[in-house]
C-alpha cells in the first residue's frame, strides 16, 4: 500500500485540474446517452368475457322516439275522448286520423284532419284503454309537454312546429 501511495504522490495533479477559481452554483443532471431504462408498460387487453363492440345491442329507451302504438290507444279511442267529456270536437264535424297515435313512454301523439278547419294535434297520456287528454290544438307545445313529456313526444309537438306534425 505504501508503494501505491508513493507512486501517486510523485505524479502531482494532472494538467488543468488545479484549484477552481469559482464555485459552481448548480449542478446539471447527467443526460442519458442510451435508450430509456424505464420499464415498458405492457399493452392492456380486455378480459376474455368482455363483448366486442360489434355484438353490443343497446336497449332503446321507449321515450326517445315516438313510434306507432302497439297496444293502443287507437285513433278511434282518441276521437271518442275528444268528442266525449273533453268537448273539443262537436259530434257533427267530420274528422279523420291522419297520423298516429304515436307512442313514447306512456304518452301519445295524434294528428287529425278536421273538415273545414286546420289540422288538430292531440297529445294524450296514460293507459291505452283510457288515455287522458293533455292538450289539443294547432300548437301543442305547452309548458307541460316541454317539461314532462318524453323526448319523442316533445320532438313531434315542439320541434316540428304548429300543425306540421309527421307527414305534413
Amino acid at each position: 500500500m505504501a508503494l501505491a501511495v508513493a507512486a501517486l504522490a510523485g505524479c502531482g495533479a494532472p494538467p488543468g485540474l488545479g484549484e477552481p477559481t469559482s464555485v459552481p452554483t448548480h449542478t446539471a443532471a447527467p443526460t442519458p446517452s442510451g435508450p430509456s431504462t424505464a420499464p415498458a408498460t405492457p399493452p392492456t387487453t380486455p378480459p376474455a368475457t368482455a363483448p366486442s363492440l360489434g355484438t353490443v345491442t343497446p336497449t332503446p329507451d321507449a321515450g326517445l322516439v315516438a313510434t306507432a302504438c302497439r297496444n293502443g290507444p287507437t285513433g278511434q279511442r282518441v276521437l271518442q275522448l275528444l268528442r266525449g267529456r273533453a268537448g273539443v270536437l262537436p259530434a257533427n264535424v267530420r274528422v279523420q286520423v291522419r297520423t298516429g297515435p304515436l307512442c313514447a313512454g306512456d304518452w301519445q301523439f295524434t294528428v287529425l284532419t278536421v273538415t273545414g278547419h286546420e289540422e288538430l294535434q292531440v297529445i294524450t297520456r296514460g293507459e291505452p284503454g283510457s288515455p287522458v287528454l293533455v292538450t289539443a290544438g294547432t300548437d301543442v307545445c305547452t309548458i307541460e309537454v316541454r317539461a314532462t313529456s318524453p323526448a319523442g313526444i316533445r320532438a313531434l309537438a315542439c320541434d316540428a312546429g304548429p300543425a306540421n306534425g309527421p307527414g305534413a
